[in-house]
């Protein structure tokens, strides 16, 4: 809070300046836009002073690292003590090759695993399904059952490693493989770290791998919520994703409304279900994109952090610190990245990586320079993951907390992302919360009106794409790029009949049918669906068990 007569006297101050000192260059020298703004088109002023921020109260809007609101972190030393978690996401093919995949990053210094799944199994098929012909291990790795995960995870130890699974519809499946893949390891539940994103409302509005209804997805992730606070008490049970908003054309505002509007249905979902607050909230983490606007993604990050420690105070009336606390995991921009002059892309990345570490990020994976055109290649990968660790140990952001806190800038913008991100939550919760919002499509046609008006922007030449809309030069066609061999999917559907010949078959159906009862009343079924995997019932018939029960979700048009 400010003296009244001194923000005055800077207002004045700064009236005067600009009457002479800016009139006097603008005069000759105009400036290259009438108006600036950000990505999100928020007006950005010619300069900030203490009068932007006269109404900030440190104790009360910033606050200490480690302390309510959490605005400048969720650690008290930050990457002082610990360095982020660099995880790298991958997965292609067969679990044999992304395991190799995994121990070259491994080895290459990446400190947590990410997991990519191939389409069939994010939207839970087989591989030797009709409609998985040709997406067979084509986006990331495909699992069918048990076997497959074994394979996956051979010779990486499930008590040392973080795992991160990028998986929504059959996260309760791919979560029992993972709990069984660690059994046979030796390792107990309680011992498993890592997150299963698990965010079913992000796909009904920006993704699309769906499978069912919103009220039996929103059973299933409430199911993992409670058998995780009893059994594993280290695994993030929900990774709650802007990423995939953002990637589909929201503003940084937007990416930060809905996504903690999805978090506080998830959250009363919970409650609702007969959970207490302080059991499951502090599992819960969220997922953002980092995009090129340095400074307005610094300002998301501690503007998320600071809105949910508020919501979660004042709405939910958690208790518990860590159930204040926003802990997330950020991925540099996919659709930022461009086919043409992908070299450029590594600048793009190093800019968003920098975005993410200091807005506080909890993990971070970077894109590689390739991911327009293709699959990552190995080289790409290695320089992707090398970004990190430069800006860890060769920068110096790393060696404060939260070194750009105190800016007009930065703290103007904050607020107004926590300002304008609240204004979006309010109108949701009129819509009746953002399941109802979703089905009336008002999210979804808030971010088709910014795609649009975005890439109107690109085509218009407001916004340059260095090297797509400007900067052209002629290219020749790229070299080296990751190509998943086709025999992938005919050696699945190998895999698969020998698996069927040689189970117990008797005992895959008594547990289906077990999981299908359980499914029909209001029991947990995570139990069951542990049964099944290890019975070596694949991912397939356990889904299209559920299936029979719950239905299949058909989206509706928005126009």
């Amino acid at each position: 809070m400010y003296d009244k007569d001194y923000i005055e006297k800077i207002n004045e101050k700064k009236k005067d300046w600009e009457e002479t000192t800016v009139k006097k260059v603008t005069s000759k020298y105009p400036e290259r836009y009438e108006k600036f703004y950000t990505n999100s088109n928020q007006e950005v002023d010619r300069l900030y002073t203490e009068s932007d921020i006269q109404d900030l109260d440190y104790l009360e809007d910033l606050g200490f690292p480690g302390q309510y609101p959490y605005t400048r972190g969720v650690q008290p030393t930050m990457y002082r003590g610990r360095l982020w978690t660099m995880r790298q996401y991958a997965g292609f093919g067969n679990a044999e090759e992304s395991n190799k995949r995994y121990k070259y990053l491994l080895s290459q210094g990446q400190t947590g695993l990410s997991v990519a799944f191939d389409l069939p199994t994010q939207i839970g098929y087989d591989s030797d399904q009709p409609l998985s012909q040709g997406e067979v291990g084509k986006v990331g790795v495909a699992i069918d059952s048990l076997k497959d995960m074994e394979l996956l995870f051979n010779g990486i130890p499930l008590d040392k490693v973080s795992t991160s699974m990028t998986i929504n519809a059959p996260a309760s499946v791919l979560l029992a493989m993972y709990i069984a893949v660690a059994e046979k390891q030796g390792v107990s539940p309680e011992k498993l770290s890592g997150t299963i994103q698990n965010d079913i409302l992000k796909e009904y509005v920006a993704r699309g791998t769906y499978i069912f209804p919103p009220q039996p997805s929103m059973r299933l992730i409430t199911n993992i919520f409670e058998f995780c606070s009893a059994n594993l008490p280290r695994w993030n049970t929900i990774s709650i994703s802007g990423y995939h908003i953002r990637e589909a054309g929201a503003t940084a505002i937007q990416e930060v409304a809905f996504t903690l509007a999805n978090g506080i249905a998830y959250v009363e979902a919970a409650i609702n279900a007969g959970l207490d607050v302080d059991e499951f909230a502090p599992r819960l983490s969220f997922f953002f994109n980092a995009h090129n606007d340095l400074l307005e993604e610094v300002a998301k990050f501690r503007a998320a952090r600071r809105l949910w420690a508020r919501i979660m105070k004042e709405r939910f009336k958690a208790k518990k610190p860590k159930s204040l606390m926003l802990r997330f995991h950020t991925q540099t921009g996919g659709s930022t990245l461009t086919a043409q002059q992908p070299d450029n892309n590594i600048v793009r990345v190093t800019l968003q990586a920098l975005a993410a570490v200091l807005g506080g990020t909890q993990s971070l994976h970077t894109n590689s320079r390739d991911e327009a055109l293709a699959l990552p290649s190995e080289d790409s990968v290695r320089i992707a993951l090398r970004t990190q660790q430069i800006i860890a140990h060769e920068s110096g952001v790393a060696e404060t907390i939260d070194p750009l806190a105190g800016s007009y800038y930065v703290e103007s913008l904050t607020n107004s992302i926590e300002q304008k991100a609240r204004e979006y939550i309010e109108k949701i919760d009129q819509l009746g919360g953002s399941p109802k919002a979703i089905e009336k499509g008002y999210i979804q046609q808030e971010i088709q009106d910014s795609a649009y008006r975005y890439q109107m922007d690109i085509e218009s030449g407001r916004r340059i794409v260095v090297g797509v809309n400007k900067f052209q030069i002629e290219e020749e066609p790229p070299k080296g790029l990751l190509k998943v061999d086709p025999e992938v999917g005919r050696k699945q559907e190998e895999q698969l009949k020998e698996l069927k010949s040689s189970r117990d078959n008797l005992a895959v159906q008594e547990a289906l049918k077990e999981l299908e009862a359980k499914a029909k009343t209001d029991e947990n079924v995570m139990p069951a669906v542990i049964k099944c995997v290890k019975c070596y019932a694949t991912l397939g018939e356990i889904c299209d068990t559920l299936r029979g029960v719950f239905g299949e979700y058909k989206a509706s048009v928005i126009i």
